[in-house]
């Protein structure tokens, strides 16, 4: 069964390469999280931000013809998604 679109998962990086990391979801599955998915920063490499066997919260970004899709960064909450912009100065 795969996953529904939209829901939040939990999953295990199984393995991390150039271009993203595959994560174990709970209930059985996989998908992977590409690298621009992974934060709100520029990613040069994946390692920097996540390791093998390590715990992730994903949201299921698509799921057809059993490629599922995931994003880490979007399935952080609201206020951690975006980083604070500075105040424009007045006029």
């Amino acid at each position: 069964m795969e996953p529904q679109v939209g829901s939040i998962l939990e999953g295990k990086v199984t393995s991390i390469m150039k271009f993203g990391a595959f994560v174990a979801l709970e209930g059985g599955g996989s998908g992977l999280v590409h690298i621009s998915e992974i934060a709100n920063t520029f990613v040069e490499d994946v390692h920097d931000h996540l390791q093998t066997g390590q715990a992730v919260k994903v949201l299921v970004l698509s799921a057809e013809n059993g490629r599922v899709n995931l994003s880490i960064k979007k399935a952080l909450p609201q206020q951690e998604r975006r980083a604070p912009r500075p105040p424009r100065p007045a006029p």
